[in-house]
């Protein structure tokens, strides 16, 4: 039997092949919960999603009506398809260019850079915009924070301003970078999951996120009351190259296996130039280091790609969506093609914004969720740029007002300050909901396309 055989195959909705996902939640969740309970910093990150899984994979096995051979392959099948295979170079990659960025002394430099453009008056907008250009070069929300959030503290206590509010600003600020970035995770997992280009997302995105970032910015502005700013030293252009460099390949449509390329010959060649002690061993390494960096996303998405096959195979996708289209029938208007639309999209953001609150991983809820808004996406004419964006928006928004999310918890962490006082002014993640929720009730199917 070819391996695309089983696509021509009418599979029965069934709820039992939800099991496994079901059980892969609830260890995560459970665990994560009697661990915070207990006290346990980071609780939610504890136990590595790619072993929660593990028993989810197990019980998928048994529950299929097929033989265990058979349900095996099925397994491997979902594990190598094309876009998961895809999905994981790219993480690679993107891990790599991060770790040998981060060596050359690039993310320092551009933070260096950005303070040396702010004003003293608008401080808090220039800490949201350096925390969203490198997130946004990096594609990582959790990197950003590492490297802004001390000097953010810094500022904050040094010029007597408000600490949950400028937690806030670096909380808004790496969430837009992630949410936008080419080479994000979440912008990985949602185009490769509804089979669009990452610019086309970009695009779709911007469009969304670029107003709920300037209401952002207003607010910050009136909230400035910082008298002095940090000493910074000489701007290295060269350091900063890279970044801006990546930044223009991928908003140009370049291949993003050419732009992360680029970006790490660049970085290595500016670490190379620039430091003596530095040389191509160290180079290797560092690209080593950023490949195991990914190591827990690579494996989780190899394991839910197989884990989604063999619910796929059973009839648990066909049951989610089967339901979930029932409910968009129900508030279509006579059925008619705009409601069913806009229900589909609602369906999208609800069912990510959901699994997101369930597992505090925006990228695990967009790779968990992705299958099913793909469905619902093609039954509703939604375009996949439209969905993958939906899934990224709303995943982001989600992870920035969780208080048990590693974002929050880093936060909290460095600023010495409780979660939720954090999430009360993560101001653009409330911002972006609500662009995104108005986009979707007043923007015309026809505009979609």
């Amino acid at each position: 039997m070819s391996p695309n055989s089983s696509t021509h195959k009418i599979i029965a909705p069934s709820a039992t092949a939800l099991i496994p996902l079901l059980v892969f939640l609830m260890l995560f969740i459970g665990v994560g919960t009697y661990l915070t309970v207990q006290g346990v910093e980071f609780a939610f990150y504890q136990l590595p999603a790619p072993i929660a899984i593990l028993p989810a994979v197990i019980i998928g096995l048994l529950l299929s009506k097929d033989s265990l051979n058979r349900a095996i392959e099925q397994f491997i099948r979902g594990v190598g398809h094309p876009d998961i295979i895809a999905m994981c170079l790219i993480y690679l990659l993107a891990g790599a260019f991060a770790a040998v960025a981060k060596a050359s002394g690039g993310v320092d430099a551009t933070v260096n850079l950005g303070l040396s453009a702010i004003p003293t008056e608008l401080i808090l907008p220039g800490i949201f915009i350096i925390s969203a250009f490198i997130a946004t070069a990096m594609g990582t929300s959790m990197g950003t924070i590492a490297a802004v959030a001390p000097v953010a503290f810094g500022i904050a206590e040094s010029s007597g301003m408000s600490l949950p509010l400028t937690a806030g600003v670096v909380l808004s600020g790496a969430m837009f970078g992630d949410n936008l970035s080419i080479i994000s995770d979440t912008t990985i997992a949602a185009t490769r999951s509804q089979g669009c280009e990452m610019k086309d997302k970009f695009r779709e995105n911007i469009r969304i996120a670029l107003p709920a970032a300037l209401f952002s910015l207003i607010l910050f502005a009136f909230s400035s009351a910082a008298t002095q700013t940090p000493e910074t030293g000489d701007i290295e252009w060269l350091k900063v190259m890279p970044y801006m460099m990546i930044l223009a390949l991928a908003i140009s449509g370049v291949n993003v296996f050419v732009v992360l390329t680029v970006g790490i010959l660049l970085a290595g060649g500016v670490s190379l130039a620039d430091n003596d002690q530095y040389v191509l061993t160290n180079l290797g390494q560092d690209i080593y280091a950023g490949f195991g960096n990914m190591q827990e996303i690579f494996l989780l998405s190899m394991l839910i790609g197989g884990l989604s096959e063999l619910m796929r195979c059973q009839g648990g996708l066909a049951f989610l969506t089967q339901f979930i289209s029932r409910v968009i029938h129900l508030f279509g208007q006579k059925h008619s093609h705009i409601a069913n639309s806009r229900a589909s999209e609602l369906g999208i953001a609800g069912l990510v914004a959901l699994v997101n609150t369930c597992t505090a991983n925006n990228t695990v809820a967009i790779i968990v969720s992705g299958g099913i808004a793909r469905e619902l996406a093609q039954e509703n004419a939604v375009t996949p740029r439209r969905a993958a964006s939906l899934l990224d928006i709303f995943s982001c928004v989600m992870q920035g007002i969780l208080p048990y999310g590693a974002q929050v918890l880093l936060l909290g962490s460095i600023f010495k300050l409780s979660p939720l006082a954090i999430i009360a002014h993560s101001y653009y993640c409330f911002a972006l909901a609500l662009a995104a929720m108005i986009a979707i009730f007043l923007t015309h199917p026809t505009r979609r396309q």
